[in-house]
């Protein structure tokens, strides 16, 4: 998408346009629906998928096949207003403390059930506030998941850093444990803004923050910023673009403001008058995007940019990008095994998340017991249908060879292929080997994808799709 004046997406390369009317009379701006981080989403799991099943996949692993690992640390010395995560708020080292050696305890839970010679392709952490851990318990986490889940030779480790909750030690304890790839939460540097969302966070402590990543050797940074908060203009956000620039990031997630309060109660203390309207959140949304792509760098799925030599680019243009609870990826391991409360692990077979409640965590690792709570049993339709709405949400396209030579006849998907070409039949490009989006009818991608979910939650509190 390519931000022109007057509110409308174009492409240089091609006439059409979408304005923001006709985006409305497809009742884009009024739709609510999952981001496609996962099919099924997290709202249809059960707890009939349980400790049991997560317990039998971690069994069945294949060893020759790398796997990816998430680690979840859920607190923040601060609790942002505007976020929808599941975090709690610390004001001393014990309740940390106690939660990294329950970590510990799950992680030997872990390996007994692993086969032996699995390797580990990817680590991230994410949270919360990961570096809200001291060095020497960075150290203690770091070799611990090592000693489980040995690297494989193309191993990439990611951290999501808080910039006004580290500091050269902590930095320099992870760049020793192989952390390459670092995530900053920017949201917005405007004060006004930071004010409205609880979230104080100058552009020095940032650029700081920044400098010691890169000095520790850090070859991907990644910023995150959010559109759609309340008090946000053109004019202020703009000014925040350009301290982004100043920060000269090799990726950039934008994503848009979630207002669920009836789900994240500290949202609440957002006067909901100060939110921009949907006519507003599309203008700065495309605004950005246009800023982004005169840098030099290119758009990335529905929210991602990322610089031409970025591994995420080269992974779009080769049609290998994929899609799982941090967003866009490179990340090609067919498992994600969680770790901490709340987590989800991703098997073959279905998913499983952790008892989201700490405490409760807490209780189940120290008896024993994996914590898995909740999850899904994939059928072999539902992996159809998984991969219809990845390839969508990455590529904007349903390659019909690619998925017959893997699914064999599309039978069970056939209704919905039909009903989207006729319900957007002017914003497809259809072949007998392919369905597209047409350029500047990307943001209808996630109405798209909900024709192929067949687990549809409409009372579900998703966000707006705008």
């Amino acid at each position: 998408m390519i931000w022109i004046k007057d509110a409308t997406l174009t492409d240089p390369n091609n006439a059409g346009m979408m304005t923001f009317d006709a985006l409305q009379g497809t009742g884009l701006f009024q739709a609510r629906l999952p981001r496609y981080t996962s099919y099924p989403t997290a709202p249809i799991f059960s707890e009939a998928t349980r400790a049991e099943f997560q317990a039998h996949c971690l069994e069945q692993l294949n060893p020759d096949e790398p796997v990816s690992v998430y680690i979840h640390i859920p607190f923040c010395e601060r609790l942002c207003w505007f976020c929808a995560c599941r975090t709690q708020g610390v004001r001393s080292s014990g309740p940390v403390e106690s939660y990294l050696s329950t970590l510990l305890e799950e992680l030997e839970l872990v390996r007994a059930r692993l086969p032996k010679g699995l390797r580990m392709g990817q680590l991230h952490w994410g949270g919360g506030t990961p570096t809200i851990l001291k060095p020497e318990m960075i150290e203690t986490l770091s070799k611990a998941v090592f000693d489980v889940f040995p690297k494989s030779s193309d191993f990439e480790f990611s951290v999501e850093i808080d910039p006004t909750l580290v500091d050269e030690d902590k930095i320099a304890a992870l760049a020793a444990a192989g952390m390459a790839r670092a995530s900053i939460g920017v949201q917005d540097f405007a004060t006004h803004v930071q004010e409205a969302i609880g979230r104080e966070q100058s552009f020095e402590v940032t650029h700081d923050c920044v400098r010691a990543l890169r000095a520790a050797g850090v070859t991907s940074l990644n910023l995150d910023l959010v559109y759609g908060l309340p008090g946000q203009t053109q004019s202020s956000f703009m000014s925040t673009l350009g301290k982004v620039d100043q920060l000269d990031p090799d990726r950039i997630a934008l994503f848009g403001y979630a207002h669920v309060p009836q789900m994240a109660k500290r949202q609440r203390l957002i006067p909901e008058t100060l939110l921009p309207d949907d006519r507003a959140r599309f203008e700065l949304f495309g605004m950005a995007s246009q800023h982004f792509r005169d840098s030099g760098m290119r758009a990335i799925g529905i929210d991602h940019f990322a610089k031409p030599e970025d591994s995420l680019c080269q992974a779009a243009e080769a049609r290998t990008l994929r899609r799982n609870f941090q967003g866009y990826t490179t990340d090609r391991c067919p498992t994600l095994i969680g770790i901490g409360a709340s987590s989800i692990s991703k098997f073959k077979q279905g998913y499983v998340q952790n008892e989201p409640h700490t405490g409760r965590y807490n209780s189940a690792i120290r008896a024993g017991d994996l914590a898995g709570v909740r999850g899904h049993e994939m059928t072999p339709d539902d992996v159809l249908r998984g991969r219809i709405i990845e390839m969508l949400m990455c590529d904007f396209e349903i390659d019909l060879d690619a998925l017959q030579a893997q699914f064999g006849p599309l039978d069970t998907v056939r209704k919905e292929l039909l009903d989207i070409r006729s319900r957007f039949w002017p914003h497809l490009e259809v072949t007998a080997k392919t369905i597209r989006l047409r350029e500047g009818s990307e943001p209808l991608v996630r109405l798209i994808a909900n024709a192929f979910d067949a687990h549809r939650k409409p009372d579900a509190l998703y966000s707006k799709v705008s």
